[in-house]
């Protein structure tokens, strides 16, 4: 049987209040764990360490491009060279890193790029003990959100990688959306039936949507932003939109949103 559900075109002609009420419909219905298994969320979940958590999810998240069979795939191929996780990168020196990523491909992606995001998460683990307590000391006071913190987090990870651009590892001053990392930063901060929110103490007030290709198209439906291309801008603003509508969990609606546009199942409201 076909699910109802209400198009971002509705949402669009409803007033704000009537907008939350309809967007945590949409939340109720399509925020449920039966829906992770084609999302890369599901290989973070595989794993109950945090620890392990935290390094899958930087892994499935920085793939997280593509076809959604093909990213599927690269993830488990990156995976499946350290059954564990952190224990493994941790115990692995960097030429063993690059052996271990040699024939790895996910689209225009190399082995080059996996072997420098894994050693620098490599790097990370050693000297700041896990990539959380690395977050957190890149944390201001007073920051209004998390891009600042975001970009010192990425120059960690790049701090002894070559000075050229690694894909999987987008540097969010350069006016990206970067929606892999704010993707990352959504299943570590949050906590529901989707996301396993593995680092604590930190605010998903702060976090800015993850804004791809489709997320764009719904922002634009809602009237959430006017920025025509997918930027930082058009996520900042989006996520603005979403803040007045949630002020405390500004993504709280991106796995349902998403996950009702690529599930099809659409039927007029």
């Amino acid at each position: 049987m076909r699910e109802r559900f209400h198009r971002p075109e509705t949402l669009a002609r409803n007033a704000a209040p009537v907008r939350r009420a309809a967007l945590e419909r949409i939340y109720r219905e399509y925020t449920r764990a039966e829906y992770v298994h084609t999302d890369p969320l599901a290989a973070v979940l595989r794993f109950s360490d945090p620890a392990d958590q935290e390094l899958v999810g930087l892994i499935a998240a920085s793939l997280a491009f593509g076809n959604v069979k093909t990213i599927l795939r690269s993830v488990d191929a990156a995976i499946a060279r350290l059954p564990r996780p952190a224990a493994d990168l941790r115990a692995a020196e960097p030429t063993a890193i690059r052996r271990l990523c040699r024939g790895f491909q996910h689209r225009f992606a190399r082995e080059r790029e996996l072997a420098d995001l894994l050693t620098g998460a490599r790097r990370v683990l050693l000297t700041r003990g896990s990539l959380h307590a690395c977050f957190r000391a890149c944390i201001r006071e007073g920051d209004a959100d998390y891009l600042a913190a975001l970009t010192r987090f990425v120059d960690e990870l790049r701090a002894e990688s070559p000075p050229v651009m690694n894909y999987l590892l987008p540097e969010p001053a350069r006016g990206s959306a970067c929606k892999r990392l704010w993707l990352y930063l959504r299943w570590m901060v949050r906590r529901d039936a989707v996301d396993p929110g593995t680092w604590t103490g930190l605010d998903p007030a702060k976090l800015v949507i993850p804004l791809d290709t489709h997320m764009h198209r719904i922002c634009l439906k809602l009237g959430l932003t006017t920025r025509k291309t997918a930027d930082a801008r058009a996520a900042i603003e989006a996520t603005a939109g979403f803040r007045r509508v949630c002020p405390e969990d500004p993504v709280r609606y991106d796995f349902a949103l998403t996950r009702m546009g690529m599930l099809r199942l659409a039927t007029p409201p």
